[in-house]
């Protein structure tokens, strides 16, 4: 397949092929970027190469070790756990301040949404489950409208995808997720933000929980 670039793009196209590179694993974690073979791969200098793998460095995907260059990052226990502690606070006052803050249509579309997923669980669609449960987490992000905690948020969850979605296929995993999700649903629509948060920590403590 060539991978050679158009154009000489800018390195923010450049940053955004070779994260989706990471998060499909055709470079995996641990991985050595070595930029002159990148650059040659990509068609394009080193110089916008070297500012991609920057970019992926500060969402935490590229680690850069001295003397040594720059690495995928590998995402070890005590890594999942912090990060799961940090997202549990940020998300779960999202899901508070979306209780409060929702409209009526906004609140039609985390319904809509969430039916969505009940019908990706009954037809044991994992990929499509996944995919609808992004866009329901973004959703309550979107209508809490804190543009710094969403920052914080969306580059987490970029980290957690070095991991492969295996969770969902565990035993009884996917109808847990599907239960937990209609709690947060539920507490936003009776617009409880106590409920809501707790719904929301809840989930993300289970999600933690099904790593092991």
């Amino acid at each position: 397949m060539n991978t050679k670039l158009l154009n000489r793009p800018l390195y923010e196209e450049v940053a955004e092929r070779l994260r989706a590179q990471i998060f499909a694993h055709e470079i995996t974690p641990g991985s050595w970027l070595d930029e002159q073979s990148l650059a040659i791969e990509f068609g394009i200098s080193r110089t916008p190469m070297r500012e991609a793998i920057k970019v992926l460095a500060s969402e935490g995907l590229v680690t850069t070790k001295m003397n040594r260059g720059a690495y995928v990052t590998e995402v070890e226990r005590s890594d999942l756990e912090q990060i799961f502690t940090v997202l549990s606070l940020l998300e779960g006052q999202a899901a508070k301040e979306t209780a409060l803050k929702a409209t009526e249509n906004e609140l039609t579309q985390l319904d809509d949404l969430h039916q969505r997923l009940e019908t990706a669980a009954a037809d044991r669609n994992l990929e499509q489950f996944f995919e609808i449960n992004v866009k329901f987490h973004e959703l309550i992000q979107e209508i809490a409208g804190n543009t710094w905690m969403n920052g914080v948020i969306n580059d987490l969850r970029k980290v957690l995808k070095l991991q492969r979605r295996d969770s969902l296929s565990r035993s009884g995993r996917l109808l847990s997720s599907l239960v937990e999700h209609r709690a947060i649903l539920e507490a936003i629509l009776k617009r409880d933000p106590i409920a809501a948060e707790a719904a929301m920590r809840n989930h993300l403590a289970y999600g933690l929980e099904a790593t092991k």
